[in-house]
């Protein structure tokens, strides 16, 4: 009987758990789960019992928890988690307390620097988005944290009597609105349009424009707006096997 050496990687944020299967640097599966419906039925989706399972994830004890007991119960198997770090891989958190920093950030900073193993921007946009400026040395020189594009809509339209969130939610337009649905949804992507010219550009304290790197579920919203930047969907899963490989 073949012993299995595959690895199933997990990214739990608070909307989403991200999948993925690999083996010998190989995807053999992926998928995501919605947070707040994750059972352990959701891993039998999986072709075959990995041989190990590496998470990273920033929803919070309870869903570790139950992640780790689903995982033994499926496969015998003792979940490894991801923690940020002062240093690791070339990388250096300027956070005075690491534990601080989410480690979503941390693993797809770590990831971005096997990439460019020089300065840049990495931008994860996803529930929130985040921003953060790695220098020509690995050393982080902080970032930023805003409210993702739809959190940024339903903050507004979930308060307002009589709105159609997702059909506001869908609409993607920079024009002046003419409803009350349209004004928000457009003033949210002018907000990105914003945020991206400025990345584009060069945040305060850099001297010009860096290399920028974008992931999460939000990327194709905002990529239109930057007009060099990489798309690594995986970078948060990515940055994993520099903590626990």
């Amino acid at each position: 009987m073949s012993v299995s050496t595959s690895r199933l990687e997990l990214d739990a944020g608070n909307t989403f758990i991200k999948w993925r299967l690999r083996q010998a640097g190989v995807t053999l599966q992926s998928g995501r789960w919605l947070t707040a419906e994750f059972n352990a039925d959701c891993l039998r989706q999986c072709a075959h019992s990995p041989a190990s399972v590496w998470l990273g994830s920033v929803a919070g004890a309870a869903l570790n928890q139950r992640l780790a007991a689903a995982v033994r119960e499926c496969w015998g198997v003792e979940l490894q988690q991801a923690f940020t770090q002062a240093q690791c891989a070339g990388v250096s958190n300027s956070y005075s307390d690491p534990s601080r920093m989410g480690v979503d950030r941390w693993l797809a900073m770590l990831a971005a620097w096997q990439h460019t193993r020089g300065a840049c921007c990495v931008v994860d946009a996803g529930s929130a988005i985040t921003v953060d400026v790695l220098d020509d040395r690995g050393e982080h020189q902080g970032g930023y944290i805003l409210p993702g594009l739809r959190l940024m809509q339903t903050s507004l339209l979930g308060r307002t009597a009589e709105i159609k969130v997702e059909d506001a939610l869908e609409r993607v337009a920079l024009s002046p609105g003419r409803s009350t649905e349209e004004a928000v949804s457009h003033g949210a992507h002018l907000l990105m349009l914003a945020l991206a010219e400025r990345v584009d550009k060069g945040l305060p304290g850099q001297k010009g424009s860096l290399p920028v790197l974008v992931t999460g579920g939000d990327a194709e919203a905002l990529l239109p707006y930057l007009s060099q930047a990489q798309h690594h969907p995986d970078l948060v899963l990515d940055g994993l096997q520099w903590t626990l490989g």
